[in-house]
């Protein structure tokens, strides 16, 4: 059986503008996809082996036989038949084939609306990525990797490890999946409540791994994507609008964030004409959607005091000291005790800063913790030492792991050498 829809195409595309087509569907329509053939099929592999076969059957007949008019349909198609002819070569029962042979889609028809199957699926197939009993590893790299759609040896970069590595440990958490016979949907009542933060936290991971100064930007653009995804599907839950606000409010400084030479700016220095006013306008109506008082919830508030702000020294800092407060009551940690410290060194002088600071040092957790030394050291400047803090800077700088980092600490000393 061909693995490509029978109807005619649009008019022929070049190389370039069929390339973007294929990569602009593979957004939306790979998790799909994907979602869609592990519901029916219960087969992971085959699910996204089908997938990527589709996208490249796209790159291969769009150029010369042109977009078609619904470019997710035709994917689904594509892969629905490759699926078929899988599963007839190995006699596979007959109930899944004629499960498949339902899905096929018009080219015609529009994308599935909120609430159908087909959409849904995706959400069944965010929480079975992110099921408890995965290790948090495996869950970000199996979310990366089937709902997101990013290759292996992408994963295995941002995760450290070797792509062998990465392989077997995706295949460990497939087959974990099929042992303990996890279910594929979307759990409620008070498994939802249960499992909800486990999700999240796996998206606030994903979008840390892209946000911090050597990330990939391309996993805070997924990370941005899902939480729409959730929000759209979930719109009840309010600590998902609350994740969501976080993510495009933070987001919305990454054009800003570097010079021309790639070096990390601080906020004092991020020209805030290049902050992207539409991403902030969507974080704060979202927040505005907010009702309670979680810890993503605190911490996008956070966020839009820094988005709204005209400079640094026009910034809310008495609100986000009290927002800080609020966090560190509600999810104490040694980070967000140093983040109380920086607050309240804006809101009330360095030397309240530096007391706290000395407070969040006691219990040990910052031991070792290099921005804790760049804190102080900013601290210190602005109570006038400025020797005594470029040295803070340096130390700071010989201990972090990032180039990027290291770079900026060391700028940030030499503005302040004699």
């Amino acid at each position: 059986m061909s693995t490509s829809p029978r109807r005619p195409m649009r008019t022929q595309a070049p190389a370039g503008a069929a390339a973007a087509a294929v990569a602009a569907a593979s957004v939306e329509a790979y998790p799909r996809i994907v979602a869609t053939l592990i519901r029916v099929t219960g087969d992971w592999a085959l699910a996204e082996d089908c997938a990527q076969e589709s996208l490249t059957a796209a790159l291969e007949r769009w150029p010369a036989d042109g977009v078609p008019a619904n470019p997710g349909g035709w994917l689904m198609t594509v892969a629905r038949n490759r699926a078929i002819d899988v599963l007839r070569r190995a006699t596979v029962e007959r109930r899944k084939l004629h499960d498949l042979a339902l899905l096929t889609p018009d080219e015609a028809s529009p994308e599935p609306e909120v609430g159908q199957d087909v959409v849904d699926d995706r959400l069944r197939l965010i929480f079975t990525c992110c099921h408890p009993a995965l290790a948090i590893e495996a869950r970000v790299a199996l979310t990366l990797r089937t709902v997101c759609g990013v290759p292996t040896a992408d994963i295995a970069r941002l995760l450290l490890v070797s792509e062998s590595t990465m392989t077997r440990r995706l295949t460990r958490a497939r087959t974990r999946i099929a042992q303990a016979g996890i279910p594929y949907r979307v759990p409620s009542g008070p498994a939802l409540t249960e499992r909800l933060p486990g999700v999240l936290a796996v998206l606030y991971l994903l979008f840390t791994r892209g946000y911090v100064a050597d990330g990939e930007p391309a996993f805070a653009d997924e990370a941005v994507r899902l939480a729409r995804l959730l929000d759209r599907l979930m719109p009840e839950q309010s600590e998902v609008a609350a994740l969501l606000a976080l993510f495009l409010l933070h987001h919305s400084r990454r054009d800003a964030r570097r010079d021309a030479a790639g070096t990390l700016l601080t906020l004092r220095r991020q020209d805030r004409e290049r902050w992207d006013r539409a991403a902030i306008a969507e974080g704060l109506a979202t927040l505005d959607r907010v009702r309670h008082d979680g810890p993503y919830a605190w911490q996008a508030r956070i966020a839009a005091c820094h988005a709204t702000a005209a400079s640094v020294d026009d910034t809310d800092w008495p609100t986000i000291a009290r927002a800080y407060d609020a966090l560190a009551a509600l999810r104490p940690s040694p980070v967000i005790a140093l983040n109380r410290a920086v607050a309240h060194g804006y809101a009330y002088g360095p030397a309240v800063g530096l007391a706290l600071l000395d407070a969040a040092r006691a219990g040990g957790g910052l031991d070792g913790y290099p921005l804790a030394v760049a804190v102080e050291a900013d601290l210190v400047a602005r109570q006038g030492d400025r020797l005594r803090a470029a040295s803070l800077f340096r130390e700071a700088a010989a201990a972090v792991g990032s180039t990027t980092e290291r770079r900026a600490l060391l700028d940030r000393a030499d503005e302040l050498a004699p």
